[in-house]
């Protein structure tokens, strides 16, 4: 597998600005890591578009995602 190092730093830059244009994303999920991520807690989202039509669902954790989210949270802080 061939990793495109321009990719990875235009995703970067994008992840930056989605930090600087939603600040409060990055704490939410740095407060549940640790105390809300556990088997059995439910995820519950809800999408509003400006129109007003809503959508949601929910899952239940499992422990692939509590694998997959720590994972992610390691990248994010570069280790």
């Amino acid at each position: 597998m061939n990793i495109n190092p321009m990719a990875i730093m235009a995703l970067q830059q994008k992840f930056n600005t989605f930090k600087q244009e939603h600040p409060r994303v990055l704490p939410f999920f740095h407060a549940i890591k640790d105390s809300s991520m556990e088997l059995g807690t439910i995820i519950d989202m809800k999408v509003t578009t400006p129109d007003g039509v809503e959508k949601q669902c929910n899952i239940k954790i499992t422990q692939n995602d509590i694998d997959t989210f720590q994972a992610i949270m390691n990248i994010n802080n570069g280790q």
